[in-house]
This record gives C-alpha cells, sequence and structure tokens, in this order.
C-alpha cells in the first residue's frame, strides 16, 4: 500500500512535469516563430523600430533571454498543477503545529490515495492514539486515587471497632465472661473482614499488573464446587440459606488453573450470599457439553436494576452504593472474578429480573495456556 502510494505520487509529479515541459515548449516555439516573423517583416519594411526589434535574432543574448521566458513558463505551468497538493501540504503543517502545541481535536481530510494522504491517515491516527492514551492515564490516576480513597476507608472500618473492643479489653474493665467473650468474638469477625480486605486488594493489584502465573492442570469441576458450597455451610446458615449444586454430569474433568477457580467461584458464591438472603435459596448449576462446561449461581434476593448491570464487573462498582458492614466490601470479588475468567479465555454475564439474580461462567474444557494471548489484566 505504501509503495503503491509512493509510485502513483511520483508518477503524477512526472506526468507534472511533462505537461508543464509541453507546455513550455509550445509556447517557446509560438514566441520564437511569431517574433522572429515580426523582426523580418519590421526590417524588410524598415521601419523605425527595425533596429530595436534586431535585438531579437537569435544570438546569445536572445537564447538566454527564451530559456528564461521557458523556465517561467514551465515553472508557473508546474506550480498551478501542483496547487492541491500544495494546499493540502500546508493543510498537513499547520495540523502537525496545532497537534504539537497540544490541540488533540485537529482532524486532516484525508483526499486522494498517495503519500500525502497516508501523512494524513497516519497523522489522524496518531492524534487518536495520543488522546486515547492521555484518556487511560486519566482513567488510571482517577483509579488509583478512587483505590486510596476506597483502601482508607474500606480498612478503617473494621480496624477502628477491633481498635475499639480491644481497648475496652485491655484497660481491665470489670465484665462479665459472656461480654468478655463477645468482644472478643467482634474483634475476631471485624479482624477476619480486614483480612479478607487485604486479600482482594492484593489479589486485584497482582492481577491488575500480570504478576499472577497460572499454573494449569486437571481439575473436577463438580467437585471443587461441591467443596466449596461444603465449605460456605455456616455462612448459609448464618443467613438462613440453602444450597442447590445440579450438575448434568457425575464429574468433569477440565484443564485449568484450581486455585484460580477456588477463587472465581468463592467470590461468585460469596456474592450470592451476601444479596441473596432475602432469597433463601442459592443455586449453582453445572451444564458440561463437548467442547464448554457452563457453570451459573443463582441467587433469589436483590434484583440489580437494568441500567447497573453492565457495571457489575467495575473495579470498586458497588450495587448498593453502601458500605454497610453487611454487605460492603471493596467492591473489587466481581473484577476479580472477571479477570480469572479472562485469563481462562472464557465468559462471564449477568442477568437480573424476579426470577433471580444468575451469574453464568463459561469455561472451555480443553484449555491451552500456551495457546491464550495474555496481558495486563484487569
Amino acid at each position: 500500500m505504501k509503495n503503491n502510494s509512493g509510485r502513483r505520487f511520483y508518477t503524477q509529479v512526472v506526468i507534472n512535469i511533462l505537461y508543464s515541459t509541453m507546455i513550455a515548449c509550445l509556447v517557446e516555439v509560438f514566441l520564437i516563430t511569431n517574433i522572429d516573423m515580426i523582426v523580418t517583416w519590421l526590417v524588410d519594411t524598415k521601419s523605425s523600430m527595425a533596429p530595436f526589434a534586431s535585438i531579437f535574432r537569435m544570438g546569445t543574448i536572445t537564447t538566454i533571454l527564451y530559456v528564461l521566458v521557458g523556465i517561467a513558463i514551465f515553472s508557473a505551468t508546474f506550480l498551478l498543477l501542483q496547487r492541491k497538493s500544495l494546499k493540502y501540504i500546508g493543510k498537513i503543517a499547520v495540523a502537525v503545529q496545532n497537534i504539537s502545541e497540544g490541540d488533540l481535536n485537529t482532524q486532516i481530510e484525508v483526499l486522494g490515495d498517495d503519500e500525502f494522504s497516508m501523512i494524513a491517515e497516519n497523522l489522524n491516527r496518531m492524534e487518536a492514539d495520543i488522546r486515547e492514551l492521555m484518556d487511560k492515564e486519566r482513567e488510571a490516576e482517577r483509579t488509583k486515587n478512587e483505590l486510596i480513597t476506597n483502601v482508607a476507608h474500606d480498612l478503617r472500618t473494621p480496624l477502628t471497632s477491633i481498635i475499639g473492643y480491644l481497648e475496652l479489653l485491655s484497660k481491665g474493665i470489670p465484665l462479665e465472661p459472656e461480654m468478655q467473650q463477645k468482644y472478643i468474638d467482634i474483634a475476631y469477625t471485624k479482624a477476619k473482614r480486614l483480612e479478607k480486605l487485604i486479600e482482594d486488594l492484593f489479589g486485584f493489584t497482582k492481577m491488575n499488573y500480570g504478576k499472577i502465573s497460572m499454573n494449569v492442570g486437571n481439575v473436577d469441576i463438580v467437585k471443587l464446587l461441591g467443596q466449596l458450597l461444603e465449605e460456605f455451610y455456616p455462612s448459609f446458615a448464618d443467613k438462613n440459606l440453602t444450597y442447590e449444586l445440579v450438575s448434568n454430569v457425575p464429574a468433569q474433568i477440565i484443564t485449568a488453573d484450581g486455585n484460580l477457580l477456588a477463587r472465581l467461584f468463592d467470590n461468585l458464591i460469596n456474592n450470592a450470599i451476601k444479596y441473596g438472603a432475602d432469597g433463601k435459596k442459592v443455586l449453582v448449576k453445572i451444564h458440561a457439553e463437548e467442547e464448554i462446561v457452563t457453570v451459573s449461581v443463582t441467587n433469589y434476593g436483590y434484583v440489580i436494576p437494568a441500567d447497573e448491570l453492565p457495571l457489575i464487573f467495575n473495579k470498586f462498582y458497588r450495587v448498593e452504593q453502601s458500605r454497610s458492614t453487611t454487605t460492603g466490601g471493596t467492591g473489587l470479588g466481581l473484577a476479580i472474578a472477571k479477570s480469572i475468567v479472562d485469563m481462562h479465555g472464557g465468559t462471564i454475564a449477568v442477568a437480573s429480573d424476579l426470577n433471580g439474580t444468575v451469574f453464568t461462567v463459561k469455561l472451555k474444557i480443553h484449555f491451552d495456556v500456551n495457546r491464550e494471548n495474555f496481558g495486563t489484566i484487569g
């Protein structure tokens, strides 16, 4: 494409040179012929202009004069033929100047199909890339500030409670054994929540900068989900929830990173428990096909508004926009879940209505990590 454009441009220049040369030659022939006829007539008629006209008899001075006139005619004709390209070059030069001064809204109209149009197209693309890069930098700065704000708030809240209850216990104030145990239990619960928050933050940071290496092996996804649900039994009991695991196969081996998958479904099940307490049940379904295994986690509690569904996997996003101790967190759980799915070359989607909120994960049964293209996650 580049070579073709270059050839077209040079071809057009050569054609313009030939046109200019032809016009200059024709004008020169016309001038020489007619001036010579006029001079001959003036001399033959012994006109008073004859001495002056004899200057135009062919000689060194006359030859130089005709050459200069020919050059002038050639130059004027060539510039006239090239005026469109010269005007276009001027527009490109102005656009480059504007871009260099920071005006990234400058757009150059792409005209024709030569080197100049290619330059204009590349400048437009470069400008768009710079603008996108700057937008990403602004977004990164905004995300960093949001991270600092969220971390400060989310870590301070449980930490303040822990310090408060431990301070009461450390002052030696007479307390009933039951009250002491209550304070210890609250401090322990807050400490575990603090641990989970820090774990999420570190995990997300590692994924965001691509520092997690995958250890792919054979994983029985039916067994994995069964074990996870059993581990969540105390949480189900605490929220008065029941759970059900439904699978179309008794076992299904897939190639994946078992630890990452455990974290993925841990986040989805934990999310279902948080927001599904009103529904009294969490349903986990596994449907294995020839190449894909589909896992859905359904709760029948809080319905996510339709306009918020596209934002659900965004970093730090929370549906309820509150920071209660019941459902509050870093807002990173679902973002981490999506990152893990992406690392495995799968997909994750969410749907929510009065029939339940369903998170659906599709994973490849035969996942080849060497064929996947991993970049920065997050």
